[in-house]
């Protein structure tokens, strides 16, 4: 006589007062568990690399190329000018940033916010702007 030879042929038990599981809840039960959730976000962001913005502030020959096309926007500013802006777009989770070109149409820049404005809306700190180029 076998260890379960008086119940190998009993009848499956099914319960009177509770509903079946379905095979996804079933299977549920069985699905890895996560014990550091958002670890391997963490990880992913570590990795994530950014970079420094670079001083131009002892750059003469780049500060007045940058005035030169800046005083030039000013005076056409009528004209809708399209241009290309490199500029320095801070991380907000991290140190450093990417450098970034927008492209689109001069319309002002703003002295009292040190901002230079796009007809679409957009605007970027002069502070930020590496490089302007005029498209032709």
């Amino acid at each position: 006589m076998d260890k379960y030879d008086d119940i190998i042929n009993l009848p499956h038990h099914v319960s009177k007062t509770r509903k079946r599981m379905t095979m996804d809840a079933r299977a549920a039960q069985f699905s890895p568990f996560a014990a550091l959730t958002g670890y391997d976000d963490e990880i992913d962001e570590m990795a994530r690399l950014t970079e420094e913005q670079m001083d131009i502030s002892f750059d003469d020959e780049k500060l007045e190329g940058l005035d030169k096309t800046i005083s030039y926007l000013e005076e056409h500013a009528k004209e809708n000018v399209p241009i290309i802006v490199e500029y320095f777009v801070p991380d907000k989770k991290k140190n450093g940033g990417e450098y970034v070109k927008l492209q689109g149409i001069f319309k002002r820049i703003d002295i009292e916010d040190g901002m230079l404005m796009f007809t679409d809306g957009h605007k970027i700190l002069l502070k930020d702007i590496y490089n302007i180029r005029i498209e032709a």
